[in-house]
């Protein structure tokens, strides 16, 4: 079968703009979680999330566009522009037929939503803009990066919730490895950080009320009380390895494996003892031809809930069996908080950096041990792991959505640090 590489990487998150940033962040296991700014949150029982900062949608397209586009589509749109420059891809000589773009979100243009109820009912229907549904459709993140930069060959959305960025990413690996693509934009984007998003996730009692933006986020931890919304988005460029090889690529991490599975139990409790999870991560495994002795680490979902956290666990001893005491498993979502349908493409951009590095990520703000959570979580300092060559990638969503990539570190062709290239623009 076609092998897949990552040959880019672009994100926006709570850390700032680039993929550089965010692997420096997260490597030395900063907090980029903080208290609400965007709106009043008074009568609200979470006070915290993670914003973005420091992002200027100026700084990737014209002010006429940027005003036609939810955030989360300018977001989208950034980190596929910087993973477009790290990759060195010229267009100009490619068949544009044969490179494509898929992009998850979990929710889509929210604040367009929120804004367009607003003028609808402040004053009246012939002040909605025309541009509302286009602004709002999860789809156009998609459609505007294909836009951007002429892609015309297999193009989706993928909303699956909070596994939407990894579904999204394996879909790509497939498309490449069937050979429908050479090519492809993928990963996740989302900017849910809004009253109604908030007032929903309150009235479920799933996000954290703690206050404490340096300890809200604690997945793991015996005393979590719930996950910390976020926002951002992150693009990787998925490449077939020979056509990486051709024109020289630096080529970052093999994409090997993929699962996709479904727990049909409930529409947001996951199912007891992990039991989708678990298929899921085999089902990669088996995908890469990967036995579970040679994953070195997991990138886990690790929310910050109690059930997920839990049985997350749960799936992983059921998968590695003793192995399980042997690996690393960090939840990045400690320090980034919960970016739902981009999280797993951010998470995919981590966990390629800790292969090119040799150096596994930490969960900070963990303090007390859960009796039922008993794996090695890399607790508060990351770690230099030479040796480890396999990475798994876990990301669960509302509706019984499971998704794992496997990554492998590619030790042939031309090789790159993931931060090379990975600037603000």
């Amino acid at each position: 079968m076609r092998r897949v590489v990552v040959t880019g990487m672009g994100a926006v998150t709570p850390f700032g703009v680039g993929a550089g940033a965010l692997w420096e962040s997260v490597k030395a296991g900063k907090n980029g979680v903080s208290g609400v700014t965007r709106f009043d949150v008074s009568e609200l029982p979470t006070k915290v999330a993670g914003e973005v900062d420091g992002f200027s949608p100026s700084d990737y397209m014209d002010k006429k566009e940027q005003k036609r586009m939810d955030r989360f589509t300018q977001y989208a749109l950034a980190a596929a522009i910087m993973a477009h420059e790290q990759s060195g891809l010229a267009l100009d000589v490619e068949d544009r037929t044969r490179i494509g773009v898929i992009i998850g979100s979990g929710i889509g243009g929210i604040s367009t939503f929120e804004e367009g109820i607003r003028v609808l009912f402040e004053k009246g229907p012939s002040r909605v803009s025309p541009f509302f549904i286009p602004m709002l459709i999860a789809n156009m993140a998609s459609g505007r990066i294909a836009i951007q930069f002429g892609l015309k060959g297999f193009n989706e959305c993928v909303v699956t919730a909070c596994s939407s960025g990894t579904n999204a990413i394996g879909d790509a690996f497939h498309t490449i490895r069937e050979d429908k693509a050479d090519l492809m934009f993928a990963g996740g984007s989302e900017a849910a950080v809004t009253p109604i998003t908030f007032a929903g996730f309150c009235a479920m009692k799933a996000m954290s009320a703690n206050p404490d933006p340096e300890t809200a986020s604690r997945p793991f931890d015996k005393n979590r009380d719930g996950f910390v919304l976020s926002e951002g988005a992150g693009v990787l460029i998925l490449e077939e390895y020979e056509h990486a090889v051709r024109r020289g690529a630096r080529i970052l991490a093999e994409i090997a494996g993929y699962g996709c599975t479904n727990d049909a139990f409930h529409i947001v409790q996951p199912a007891e003892g992990g039991e989708g999870a678990a298929r899921c991560m085999k089902l990669a495994l088996e995908d890469a031809a990967v036995a579970p002795e040679a994953v070195g680490y997991i990138n886990a979902h690790g929310t910050s809930t109690d059930y997920n956290d839990r049985f997350e666990t749960i799936a992983i001893k059921t998968v590695f069996g003793e192995h399980a005491y042997k690996l690393g498993v960090s939840s990045t979502k400690s320090m980034t908080g919960h970016l739902l349908g981009a999280a797993g493409a951010i998470e995919a951009i981590i966990t390629c950096n800790a292969l090119i590095e040799g150096f596994l990520p930490p969960t900070i703000h963990y303090r007390e041990q859960d009796p039922a959570c008993d794996l090695d979580y890399i607790p508060n300092l990351g770690r230099a792991a030479e040796g480890v060559n396999c990475a798994i990638s876990n990301t669960f969503g509302f509706g019984g959505h499971n998704a794992t990539l496997v990554f492998k570190k590619c030790a042939e062709g031309p090789v790159a640090t993931g931060l090379e290239g990975s600037g603000t623009a």
